[in-house]
């Protein structure tokens, strides 16, 4: 397939016939994703006064997503989208509904954590299924390409206009508003994608399943491994923006600082999407990350937050074309009727990296400063961009060629 997409491609791709209800639809229940476990996080934290009992619950919400995003993914590959989603739907609108009135009556931590992991495990996963019905409405090339892209860009705008929208809803004379506004956007535009007749007539690509699932591609394992390190760079990052942006006695600029580099990275996707570098998938893969972590060591120089903000205008260049080479990859390396869960593979990788890169950013800015956090995160990405590099031949290779069985089904 074709490895760049011109301006026209998305266009193309944004007005295929049937696809102007899912994408609308899409966003709708896509907006709050970076919104809702924020919202929560902030929401026990100004009910209960514990940042430590918010970070559990948030932590919790964490893992359900990235746990539910395989869960989902393997249901909806098999059963098709929407029943999956509905399914999913209707139990995360009990499970918030639970959470919110355990935190209004005062429940004990130990109910809120799981909780919070139930509220995370059903919410919808409307992004990987938004990704895999590009495959099943446009052929292999350019267009399909800039619909992946284009994925990956408003996802970046929507981790752009979460975190403020979460800001602003938490000082409603309500704290819980920002968790029912998100959850109900979710609700509302994941029930409006999972009932289009577009998404409805998807139906599952015929295939050999194995337990291992999508995972069963020594290549999809690779590009898992890549989504990880781009989690981790990333997750060391977002703990020291803000640190540093307090030890300068500026602590609301940190979340200010952080939308620079999303900036940056919406504006430089499109244009990289329209002539990736290096072309060969296997290659780009591991040049990405090294050439993100790389950029990372920008972060250590400033002494100023202008000078921070500026450095992360450029590392920021980087984000979007890797979020685009990863969902890109699965076209390659996924086994047959394994998108959905290709994908949920990789969102999983990304949330699982940026938990531990957090978490290890946290105790290097407690003890050794932001500095040596910075460099942590370059240390980190060019250690797992290696072993992407060393392990680059299984994303050449491609997916596992589909057996007899599975040729004699898709033939019928």
């Amino acid at each position: 397939m074709s490895h760049s997409a011109r301006l026209s491609d998305y266009r193309t791709a944004l007005t295929t016939p049937g696809m102007r209800g899912p994408v609308v639809a899409s966003l709708l229940a896509r907006l709050p994703i970076a919104m809702v476990g924020l919202s929560l996080l902030l929401y026990v934290q100004r009910t209960t006064g514990s940042f430590a009992a918010a970070g559990l619950v948030s932590a919790a919400s964490l893992v359900g997503v990235a746990v539910g995003s395989i869960v989902q993914g393997r249901l909806m590959d098999r059963l098709g989208p929407t029943r999956p989603l509905v399914t999913a739907v209707g139990l995360f609108a009990v499970f918030v509904t639970l959470a919110v009135t355990a935190v209004e009556v005062g429940a004990p931590l130990p109910l809120l954590v799981p909780l919070a992991f139930a509220v995370g495990f059903t919410e919808p996963m409307v992004g990987s299924a938004s990704r895999a019905l590009w495959s099943h409405m446009l052929p292999p090339g350019s267009a399909r390409l800039a619909g992946y892209a284009y994925e990956a860009i408003s996802m970046e705008v929507f981790f752009i206009l979460g975190p403020g929208l979460s800001g602003l809803l938490v000082a409603a004379p309500w704290a819980g508003t920002g968790v029912v506004v998100g959850a109900a956007s979710m609700v509302v535009g994941a029930l409006w994608f999972a009932l289009n007749p577009t998404v409805r007539g998807v139906r599952p690509a015929p295939a050999r399943r194995s337990l291992l699932g999508a995972l069963a591609s020594p290549g999809m394992r690779t590009v898992a491994l890549a989504a990880l390190g781009f989690g981790v760079t990333i997750g060391f990052i977002e703990v020291a923006v803000p640190a540093a942006a307090a030890n300068a006695g500026h602590v609301g600029l940190g979340g200010v600082l952080l939308s620079l580099w999303s900036v940056s990275s919406v504006l430089f996707g499109v244009v990289y999407a329209m002539r990736p570098f290096p072309r060969a998938m296997h290659l780009r893969l591991p040049v990405l990350l090294g050439g993100f972590a790389l950029l990372s060591l920008l972060l250590s120089v400033p002494t100023t937050l202008i000078g921070l903000g500026a450095a992360l205008l450029v590392v920021g260049t980087l984000i979007t074309p890797q979020a685009t080479t990863h969902s890109a990859a699965i076209e390659q390396v996924a086994p047959v009727g394994t998108a959905t869960e290709a994908f949920g593979w990789v969102v999983t990788a990304v949330t699982v990296g940026l938990a531990i890169g957090q978490s290890l950013s946290g105790q290097l800015v407690e003890s050794h400063g932001t500095g040596t956090a910075f460099v942590a995160a370059a240390g980190a990405g060019l250690l797992i961009a290696a072993l992407v590099w060393a392990f680059r031949g299984t994303v050449a290779a491609g997916a596992p060629l589909p057996t007899q069985d599975e040729l004699e089904l898709v033939s019928r």
